[in-house]
């Protein structure tokens, strides 16, 4: 049985309110009050909005409009309750005096992750590695990897292969640019000599003459063929729903994508780690050249990793970065986190939501009228 949390922790609205001058972002539902400092960049409706609510009741704003927030996002934000408020909930928080040092004793470490192992709503003990663990949930997986958390994931005992599995964001331009460059020239060159045909040597007979001009147009069909696998990838492999009496299955789900659903601010599980990346960008390039020349199979091959850096990139940013309300990148980002929070079976585009559209997999909208 799990054990019973500890009483919640009260602060009056001085407290609040100083907690609110020192820059600190608190709301309030009712009398419970919520820490959201640290989440204010990652809201997808911009940080904007967050502030200008500091101090306030959301209890409305969860409602609509401009939408209504999901049980995802509502269970979300209870990650961040740090206690309630003292007095009257419907008062205000006004400016006061800065609370004595008697009042601050129940001041709590703001760290809004859970502690104990609670097997009712977890499912699993976070103080261990999760993959073996998720195999087991059978057919609870599936509802439980889309209800995602505030907290960082361990997938394996070993730490070597616990580090093989994370990297840092910047390890992506670092090691695949270069690469990108290379491949650019290079193959450019050889295009510039001229004798390049269009298939691979097997082939030659039916192959055809490429000139010099169709660098840049093969290079562009590599950008547009990542855009179609980035998509084809993310809905069939990445969302498909493992059967509930396989644990590896489950598993391997699991350390593809549901980590990543499971904690979708996980600093350093948002882009491909470079170990398993090497090895699907080295098949991808094998296929290539097994139809195409090495010239042609080349370029291809560079436009779609320029593809792949960009999509790991603007992914990245997706999750925590704050683009200007109305730009492109802020309805990207507000499509991409409809996704993980309300909508996880369509919004499969990442850098972009061309193939959505193509394939009618957008994330609903939502018509919403605020009762006055």
């Amino acid at each position: 049985m799990a054990p019973a949390p500890p009483p919640a922790a009260c602060f009056s609205a001085a407290e609040v309110q100083r907690r609110l001058a020192a820059g600190a972002c608190w709301v309030r539902r009712g009398a419970r009050l919520y820490d959201l400092t640290g989440f204010v960049r990652q809201h997808p409706g911009g940080e904007q909005l967050l502030w200008a609510r500091a101090g306030q009741d959301v209890s409305a704003d969860l409602d609509g409009p401009p939408h209504q927030h999901s049980a995802n996002a509502r269970r979300w934000l209870e990650q961040y309750y740090v206690g309630d408020l003292q007095g009257d909930p419907e008062g205000p928080v006004e400016n006061g005096p800065v609370a004595s040092a008697s009042t601050q004793k129940t001041d709590p470490v703001m760290e809004p992750k859970l502690k104990a192992v609670d097997w009712e709503k977890d499912l699993v003990d976070w103080q261990k590695p999760l993959l073996w663990q998720v195999g087991h949930l059978g057919e609870k997986y599936d509802e439980w990897v889309h209800q995602p958390v505030s907290r960082p994931i361990r997938l394996f005992h070993s730490d070597f292969v616990e580090a093989l599995s994370k990297t840092v964001w910047y390890s992506v331009p670092i090691i695949w640019i270069p690469l990108v460059l290379y491949c650019s020239w290079s193959y450019y060159g050889a295009f510039a000599q001229g004798n390049v045909q269009l298939l691979a040597p097997f082939a030659t007979e039916y192959s055809v003459a490429m000139p010099e001009s169709a660098f840049p147009g093969l290079f562009l069909l590599g950008l547009f063929l990542w855009s179609l696998l980035e998509y084809l990838i993310h809905r069939f492999l990445f969302h498909m729903k493992p059967p509930s009496d396989s644990a590896y299955l489950i598993m391997l789900h699991f350390a593809l994508h549901g980590q990543h659903h499971k904690a979708p601010f996980d600093t350093f599980r948002l882009v491909f780690p470079p170990v398993p990346a090497s090895l699907v960008i080295a098949f991808f390039y094998l296929v290539l050249r097994l139809i195409l020349s090495a010239a042609v199979a080349g370029t291809v091959f560079a436009g779609s990793l320029l593809g792949y850096v960009i999509y790991d990139l603007t992914h990245y940013y997706l999750h925590f970065g704050s683009p200007h309300k109305g730009s492109y990148l802020y309805h990207l980002k507000a499509h991409h986190v409809k996704h993980h929070f309300a909508h996880h079976r369509s919004g499969f585009g990442i850098s972009s939501k061309l193939w959505d559209h193509f394939f009618h997999t957008l994330t609903p909208e939502e018509p919403h009228q605020k009762t006055q």
